[in-house]
């Protein structure tokens, strides 16, 4: 995928900081670890632009489902589907965390598939891992390697497939909160979302 300068860049899942995408299919190969990078609590701030990119993720992919959607009156839970073909190394990972949000709410339910509404992508990018809209209703989450060996990758994962389903970072929340990202430190593994986090995404897909 071309970086576009109109991309939008999320708040990070576990580090601050603005990223992009990997110009080229190179990022979807593992190579050699980075120098040992920590991703502390201070690291986490966010910003008003981050809130603001969040939102903009979040209504590039539901406006994509739900005009997928629209051919198919019938169904009553939106289903977003996503391609994990360009982050190999976490396929596992991906796979649990979209159990996860699939057990947790019921309005909205991801799928791995064709004409997806986001992608996977993974590499090495010392700001860490992120989602991230180009703001013309495509959307991406980006793994970066380092910070998945730090941290539980699929807490991780679950995080930031939370930006998708419309959640903001609140790295100042505990570690039950999915959503608190790294905030709690590396010591927290919980990749479930809390139920207020649950009760949000389902109160925001719901009418699908």
């Amino acid at each position: 995928m071309k970086r576009s300068v109109l991309s939008a860049t999320l708040g990070l899942a576990l580090a601050a900081g603005l990223a992009v995408l990997p110009t080229t299919a190179a990022a979807a190969a593992a190579p050699a670890a980075p120098a040992a990078q920590g991703y502390t609590a201070a690291t986490y701030a966010g910003s008003a632009a981050e809130t603001a990119d969040n939102q903009a993720f979040f209504q590039a992919v539901m406006a994509s489902a739900k005009a997928k959607q629209a051919a198919n009156p019938g169904l009553a839970t939106v289903v977003v589907t996503y391609d994990a073909s360009s982050a190999p190394t976490f396929r596992n990972q991906i796979s649990q965390a979209a159990q996860i949000w699939n057990g947790s709410v019921s309005n909205v339910q991801l799928r791995s598939g064709s004409a997806a509404d986001f992608s996977y992508y993974e590499g090495n990018d010392s700001r860490g891992s992120y989602a991230s809209t180009d703001g013309h209703g495509r959307g991406y989450i980006f793994l970066d390697y380092q910070q998945n060996r730090q941290y539980n990758s699929v807490r991780v994962t679950a995080h930031e497939t939370g930006h998708v389903l419309g959640l903001p970072d609140h790295y100042s929340g505990p570690c039950s909160e999915l959503m608190s990202g790294g905030g709690p430190g590396t010591s927290c593994t919980n990749p479930y979302p809390n139920s207020t986090e649950r009760s949000r995404v389902n109160s925001l897909w719901a009418r699908g």
